[in-house]
């Protein structure tokens, strides 16, 4: 089955047909929607943000996956593919391509994405129960939206500037300085 953007298919379906196609889709209830390439930029910070999170959790249960693998959001009906995200649960197979959870989830802003990745995205990540933290990070200025699950459970929202960390939740031993992010790039 091939699928295109904008038709409405099942997950199992979807899931069928991702596996097949050379091009990326996110699925929203039912509508497949086809995702676009990023920046030279976008990409360094990603890579950025992931090699720093590998070294960091090295040892630990978690394990860090950029751009490809599939997240799968069942109280949203949708998948979308996180630019980084930090999965701890264990179970992940050899050659499995979609979680169902995430406990640390990235995505990196560009124009064309910026408002989804702040509405819905955000409104399905954070229906995540293992979600400690959601990172929105800016691919025009060195500026991240970090929202974080506190000890009560309620999600709290920050933005950090330039001579901010970003907060590990508890997840490494060690937060990362936002200047860390945009090494390598026109923004550093």
């Amino acid at each position: 089955m091939n699928h295109a953007t904008g038709a409405t298919v099942d997950l199992l379906d979807y899931l069928a047909a991702e596996e097949a196609s050379s091009v990326r889709h996110e699925y929203l209830g039912g509508s497949v929607h086809a995702m676009v390439g990023g920046s030279m930029r976008h990409n360094r910070i990603a890579l950025n943000i992931a090699s720093v999170l590998m070294r960091q959790l090295e040892g630990s249960p978690c394990q860090v996956f950029i751009n490809d693998m599939k997240l799968h959001v069942q109280a949203a009906d949708c998948v979308y593919y996180p630019d980084i995200l930090v999965h701890c649960n264990g179970g992940i197979a050899g050659s499995a391509e979609l979680v169902s959870d995430a406990a640390l989830i990235v995505e990196v802003t560009s124009d064309s994405t910026e408002a989804i990745d702040r509405r819905e995205k955000r409104a399905a990540y954070l229906r995540l129960p293992g979600l400690r933290v959601y990172w929105i990070v800016s691919q025009n200025e060195q500026q991240a939206e970090v929202h974080e699950r506190n000890s009560f459970g309620k999600w709290q929202m920050r933005t950090c500037g330039p001579a901010d960390c970003l907060p590990s939740a508890g997840l490494t031993s060690a937060p990362l300085p936002l200047a860390t992010v945009y090494q390598g790039t026109d923004l550093a």
